[in-house]
């Protein structure tokens, strides 16, 4: 094999752990995949894989992003492609495509490859657009001037191509434009018109008049403009979302809290990034400190989170109309402050919402009231009200809204009201390291909890975040420095710069608002909170979330989706590039084993489209494992990209890191195994109820099998009959055990019923009787076969059933579960739930009849009884 383009080059990536940095090694389950992992795609030499885009079609899209510029052409230049003569077949195998092997050549390593079609470019970085008075992917000034042409550094216009959505104009998905994130700071979006011709082949037409840079519009700029288009998502409502990733945002760095900043007097150590926002010249503040440690005004050199990321925001003031200034001063200190126009920070962090897709210009909202973070992607579900993000970078969250209406319902966007929750890891697996041991991250699930930070309105927030739009560079010195920055600007930036170091940047949210906000939130919960005070998890999501103990520890959060439209028992995946630093150390609540390849995570969508569970499905490598384990494992996952028949795509951003023979990120495409559910009931004392057995993720091509349902304790609920669908073609009779304990089954698909659409499969039903109160599990156990005789890998999944109490109290029926949740709020039996449930259950909640069925009647949830579980009923009854 010839030397690698990586040794030849010397190549590497800041932030990736070389393996003599790693101290683990052996970190089981790592790598390991519960599914089929599948290579479908190597990108060229220095590039990221982002972006994925699957058309109806079944054509396949990704960004080859800011590549190294050797590469031979087109591969040397970032741009959108996708691989001609290829198209997914949606029947939920990964037969659908060979593997591509290893790029083990210099001539490999330099180009797009895949064994299925032909990478095409679409549109490349920097093309001219507007008849040449624009470039793609380049923000500009409001008279037209490129930020090119300004100094500074600003991850680099046009080079960074990041998430593709195409939203189609015509009813055959053959029409549309083809949406674009940049990932620079300041940001920058596309839109470009994209067709399909009669062979199948896409083309883009960056000649169009609609071809544009959608942040180059007034109605970008009246929003303030874009920062870090990141990854996103194609709205149920059929719109991109763009996320921002704004990793300025950080108050705190890394595991600090503010509280750790007001009680220790001094922010020396632990202050975040945001805080130097408004500085001059504010990604300097990391060099100066070297210049306060020398003069000893400060005892230590630190590192600011996030502040490196802030070298764009004059050119982001420059794009929304500021006057340029001299910024070129003495060292870090002397520069002129821009005193009249400037970004607020509490403007970017957010999901932007292009509305309407095909305007002239299109209409970008911002979704305010889903909080402020480094949001790497957002996924929203198919009720259209709740909807997942992760936030990227180090010690960060990932963070759940519910909308009070489906969101696209709302007839003003500003009236769009909801509830913001931040998650708390609560499983003592998860942390084990509290007790000496340390649990691999590849067979420990995480369960959560997820706690309310509060709730707003979208033009609440708005209204909040506008008090701080005239805030400027000049305040910072104003406020935080004696010295006249007119006559000594070196001067009042330095005292400026000590006194933020020390007690926090009073041009914004104070530290003294965040701590008092979370005793308020600890003493009367996120409603009891002071008006003032309510804007504060909002605008400073992040340090409102640690303040309180939610679990903030995830690193480089980068990837969430789920099929479109997602429905109860359908999968959200997410994807941890790293699970390493705050999730691998011995504080918080999640201490597990070091894996620097990361993990994918999956969680089940639960009736009310709640997630409890993050389960690992596929894990990375170890940094130290060998090139023979790493070459053929995901490592360090991006973007996710579910498709219709439940695959999902893995895009690596994992360039220059160790482990492998070769430094090429690539696409992975990932097949869950099929899954045997069978579903959980509550059912009363000698009533009947029937529950499910579901084949799920089932591929084409499987030729039948057998399996059984067996319930753990018969004497909770039997099993009285059991049959098949009509549409199991060929079976055996089910039995059912005398003892109602165990149903056989046995069958064939000699219809061939189950279709590629067909990911969820019924295969029977089973009658279950309730014969004493109490919980018991329901357990599946099978075996398939596809068309070639093989045996198909099954996971099994236990349901849950609840046999309610006999009556409570004197007389009366048996309690009933009317909503089919697994409580019986009807505590009477008279078959709906009224204040005579509430009056009920207060009387007798310490008798025998409610204290031995403490689960059925446990509403708050809390695994106990007490009286608020009387108050949860009766706060559902009213």
């Amino acid at each position: 094999m010839r030397v690698s383009v990586a040794a030849a080059l010397g190549a590497s990536v800041a932030g990736v752990a070389s393996a003599e940095e790693v101290s683990e090694s052996d970190t089981p389950g790592a790598p390991s995949v519960r599914g089929d992992l599948k290579r479908f795609s190597t990108t060229a030499f220095g590039a990221e894989v982002t972006g994925p885009f699957v058309f109806d079609d079944g054509s396949l899209l990704y960004s080859l992003q800011h590549p190294e510029g050797g590469n031979p052409e087109p591969f040397g230049r970032a741009a959108v492609g996708y691989f001609s003569g290829f198209q997914f077949e949606f029947n939920g195998d990964n037969d659908d495509f060979p593997e591509v092997g290893v790029p083990d050549t210099e001539e490999k390593q330099r180009q797009v490859r895949s064994a299925a079609g032909d990478y095409e470019v679409l549109v490349q970085g920097k093309e001219p657009i507007q008849a040449g008075s624009e470039r793609l992917g380049v923000p500009q000034t409001p008279n037209g001037t490129d930020l090119t042409e300004f100094e500074g550094t600003s991850g680099g216009y046009g080079n960074n191509p990041d998430c593709n959505q195409f939203v189609a104009t015509d009813d055959e998905g053959t029409e549309g434009y083809l949406f674009t994130n940049w990932e620079n700071y300041p940001g920058a979006i596309s839109r470009v018109p994209l067709s399909r011709d009669e062979p199948g082949e896409w083309s883009a037409d960056t000649d169009s008049e609609e071809a544009i840079n959608v942040v180059n519009t007034e109605p970008f700029r009246d929003i303030g403009g874009t920062w870090v288009n990141c990854y996103g998502d194609l709205s149920p409502w059929g719109t991109m979302i763009s996320a921002e990733e704004n990793y300025s945002h950080p108050r705190v760095s890394y595991t600090y809290t503010v509280g750790d900043i007001v009680e220790s007097g001094t922010g020396v150590g632990k202050i975040g990034g945001c805080q130097f926002w408004n500085r001059p010249n504010p990604s300097e503040i990391g060099n100066a400190l070297g210049d306060y440690v020398d003069d000893g005004e400060i005892d230590e050199v630190f590192t600011i989170q996030g502040s490196w990321s802030q070298s764009g925001i004059e050119k982001l003031a420059y794009y929304l109309g500021a006057e340029p200034v001299d910024q070129t001063g003495d060292g870090n200190l002397a520069t002129t402050p821009i005193a009249d126009v400037y970004p607020n920070p509490y403007r970017y962090g957010y999901f932007v919402d292009i509305r309407d897709p095909a305007g002239d210009p299109p209409n970008p909202i911002k979704y305010w009231v889903m909080g402020r973070a480094a949001w790497e992607a957002p996924d929203i579900q198919g009720d259209r009200r709740t909807v997942y993000g992760c936030s990227d970078g180090d010690s960060k969250g990932i963070y759940k809204f519910v909308a009070d209406e489906p969101i696209d319902e709302y007839d003003d966007t500003d009236d769009i009201a909801g509830t913001l929750f931040a998650p708390k890891i609560t499983n003592d697996a998860a942390n084990a390291a509290e007790a000496g041991e340390r649990n691999s991250p590849a067979q420990t699930p995480l369960d959560v909890e997820w706690l309310p930070l509060g709730s707003a309105t979208n033009g609440e927030v708005e209204s909040w975040i506008a008090e701080y739009d005239d805030v400027t560079q000049a305040d910072y010195l104003e406020t935080h420095a004696d010295t006249d920055w007119q006559t000594d600007p070196a001067a009042a930036v330095r005292e400026a710069d000590l006194e933020v170091i020390r007690n926090g940047n009073r041009n914004y949210i104070t530290n003294e608002e965040i701590v008092e906000w979370a005793a308020q939130y600890e003493e009367n919960g996120p409603a009891g909170v002071d008006e003032e005070l309510r804007r504060v998890p909002f605008l400073e999501t992040r340090a409102a979330a640690k303040e309180i103990g939610a679990s903030i520890e995830f690193n480089k959060a980068e990837g969430v989706d789920s099929v479109d439209d997602s429905e109860p028992g359908d999968f959200v995946y997410f994807g941890i590039s790293e699970l390493n630093d705050a999730l691998a150390d011995d504080e918080g609540d999640v201490q597990l084993d070091r894996v620097d390849g990361g993990v994918v995570y999956r969680a089940e969508l639960e009736p009310d489209y709640n997630v409890s569970t993050l389960e690992p499905v596929i894990t990375g490598p170890d940094f130290t494992d060998s090139p023979e384990d790493a070459d053929d494992a995901l490592r360090n996952i991006d973007n996710v990209y579910t498709m219709r028949d439940g695959r999902v795509l893995c895009c690596e951003d994992g360039f220059g890191g160790p482990a492998r023979s070769y430094p090429n990120d690539g696409l992975y495409v990932f097949q869950p195994n099929v899954r045997l559910d069978v579903s959980s009931v509550a059912v009363g004392q000698g009533d009947a109820v029937e529950a499910e057995v579901v084949a799920r993720n089932v591929p084409e091509g499987i030729a039948g099998g057998e399996f059984t349902v067996s319930v753990a304790d018969p004497d909770v609920v039997g099993i009285t009959s059991a049959s098949y669908p009509d549409s199991v073609g060929l079976s055996e009779p089910p039995t059912v055990t005398d003892d109602g304990a165990t149903a056989s089954f046995r069958f064939a698909d000699v219809d061939d019923a189950m279709e590629p659409a067909d990911t969820d499969f019924t295969l029977a039903t089973v009658t279950l009787t309730g014969r004493g109160a109490g919980v018991t599990d329901i357990d599946t156990a099978g075996s398939l076969d596809d068309d070639d005789g093989e045996a198909v890998d099954v996971e099994a999944r236990s349901g849950l059933a609840i046999t309610g109490p006999a009556n409570v109290g004197s007389g009366g029926d048996s309690p009933t579960d009317p909503d089919g949740d697994g409580y019986y709020e009807d505590v009477n039996g008279n078959g709906r739930v009224d204040y005579a449930d509430v009056e009920l259950l207060f009387d007798n909640l310490e008798s025998d009849s409610v204290a031995s069925n403490a689960r059925a009647f446990d509403f708050n949830q809390n695994d106990r009884l007490d009286f608020d579980d009387v108050v949860s009923l009766y706060a559902e009854v009213n």
